[in-house]
């Protein structure tokens, strides 16, 4: 699936756990998840969820958050 735009400000990230968007997560220019979606947000952290027990922890500061094509 390709990207669709960067989810940069808060208000995008908010916006994308709200409804339930896809995303893919960098970190050193390299994919680390595609497909998941985002379950909660602190200040300094991104906490995605891609199947049911399958929970990751991502530094808002060392990541990139890319929104996917429905």
């Amino acid at each position: 699936m390709p990207t669709i735009r960067r989810l940069i400000t808060e208000h995008d990230l908010q916006m994308a756990m709200e409804q339930g968007l896809r995303i893919r997560v960098f970190r050193d220019n390299h994919l680390i998840e595609s497909g998941s979606v985002i379950i909660r947000l602190t200040d300094d952290t991104v906490i995605t969820q891609s199947s049911v027990s399958d929970l990751a922890y991502h530094n808002r500061e060392s990541c990139q958050f890319f929104e996917l094509k429905k």
